[in-house]
């Protein structure tokens, strides 16, 4: 089942259970989907590939604001960004833990015979490619960053 199909069913049942603030959540998802399905120049379809980034920029997105949030003192606000970055995340494929994420970057380091700092661009476009949806970019970073400097 395509997600844009998922969505529409979970919004009908959100909107049978009276979940308004789920509810939210999805159609925020479903409008982003939308937008780029009718964006000028795009195929008219959305891949999945296209489908994850999607989600995961919306998730980012209720992250960062929730943050700002906390930093202006309204938990309200903060807690209801978390709530649709947590309904967002459970259309993502699961994230894989930070170890495993570093066994991946040895493999990748290995294969680009990366040996420096230097190298760091041809391990993170490999890397982005492989976890693409599976892990958050800032962490690949990190990681890679302590592999070339040790």
């Amino acid at each position: 089942m395509s997600l844009e199909l998922k969505i529409n069913d979970d919004i009908r049942a959100a909107m049978l259970a009276r979940d308004a603030e789920k509810l939210e959540a999805l159609r925020a998802i479903k409008a982003a989907l939308l937008i780029e399905k009718t964006k000028e120049g795009a195929p008219g379809e959305v891949g999945e590939e296209m489908e994850l980034k999607i989600l995961q920029k919306l998730v980012k997105q209720r992250r960062e604001s929730a943050e700002i949030y906390s930093q202006a003192n309204r938990q309200d606000l903060a807690q209801k960004e978390i709530y649709d970055a947590s309904v967002i995340e459970t259309y993502l494929p699961q994230q894989m833990s930070e170890a495993d994420v570093t066994e991946v970057i040895k493999k990748i380091v290995a294969q680009t015979g990366a040996s420096s700092v230097k190298d760091m661009g041809k391990v993170m476009g490999a890397a982005s490619k492989e976890l693409a949806g599976k892990a958050d970019n800032k962490l690949i970073s990190v990681i890679v960053k302590s592999l070339l400097n040790s």
